[in-house]
């Protein structure tokens, strides 16, 4: 994986197709707007292509890519060039912050969620993985080095929690089977879409393995598919309507 000054990932050469393949699940926006509170001012940090940015409050937005920049829709406010660590603005300067599927690709977590809680004067609001619950997915049986991956890559929950307030909550988010915003755990009863290499591109996971560990991945879930060895042990996950996997929402309040 090349890395960025941003991140532990250069979106500018890997950041196409994001917007498409990673869109806003409406019931995991409706959680975090929920945590948003009566915040009428919100930082987006890490904002990305703008998934989960509230339509009905004042947001800006901070991201370091420039390709991911670019994606942003019309009808979202143009994010600024900047990162986690080093916000441009005065302490106390929005009303809540928060940051989306990012807190694990930036370089120093702890200098950036200092920077969240500084500038926020009521929640910060991270949406974030449980490393130690990756392997609730069976997608473990098939690519372990990814999660094993992954796992390194994630702050633990209790330190995200411990720097963004003095009363936090941490919530378990459940992901529905129709979730449209494409991580891995999206796909919890729809296997095959880890076949398509569109879908991998934007699971930033896949780029911290090498290609030879991907490709036994992909074939042993394909043969398992194939010969009915999938269904057989997870065939019950295709009308099982909510996966309670590793996803976590974190609001933390000084």
């Amino acid at each position: 994986m090349i890395t960025s000054a941003g991140g532990d990932v250069d979106y500018d050469s890997t950041g196409d197709g994001y917007a498409l393949q990673r869109r806003p699940d409406p019931r995991i926006a409706a959680m975090i707007h929920t945590a948003l509170g009566e915040s009428r001012t919100v930082l987006n940090v890490g904002a990305g292509a703008g998934s989960y940015e509230p339509a009905d409050r004042y947001v800006v937005a901070v991201e370091p890519s420039a390709r991911m920049r670019a994606q942003r829709p019309a009808t979202a406010v143009p994010a600024l060039d900047a990162t986690a660590e080093h916000l441009p603005f005065d302490d106390d300067s929005f009303d809540a912050v928060m940051a989306t599927v990012t807190v694990h690709q930036w370089p120093d977590p702890a200098r950036g969620l200092a920077e969240l809680r500084r500038v926020a004067r009521g929640p910060v609001v991270v949406l974030t993985f449980d490393g130690d619950a990756l392997d609730r997915l069976w997608l473990a049986e098939y690519a372990p080095e990814l999660i094993a991956a992954e796992r390194r890559r994630y702050p633990s929950i209790d330190a995200i929690a411990s720097a963004i307030g003095s009363r936090v909550e941490a919530i378990e988010v459940p992901i529905p089977i129709d979730c449209v915003d494409g991580f891995t755990e999206a796909y919890y009863a729809r296997p095959e879409r880890f076949l398509d290499p569109q879908v991998r591109a934007a699971q930033s996971a896949w780029g911290f393995i090498d290609d030879a560990a991907t490709a036994q991945a992909v074939e042993r879930l394909r043969a398992d598919l194939d010969s009915g060895a999938w269904e057989t042990r997870h065939g019950h996950l295709r009308t099982q309507p909510q996966f309670t996997g590793s996803l976590r929402l974190i609001v933390g309040r000084p």
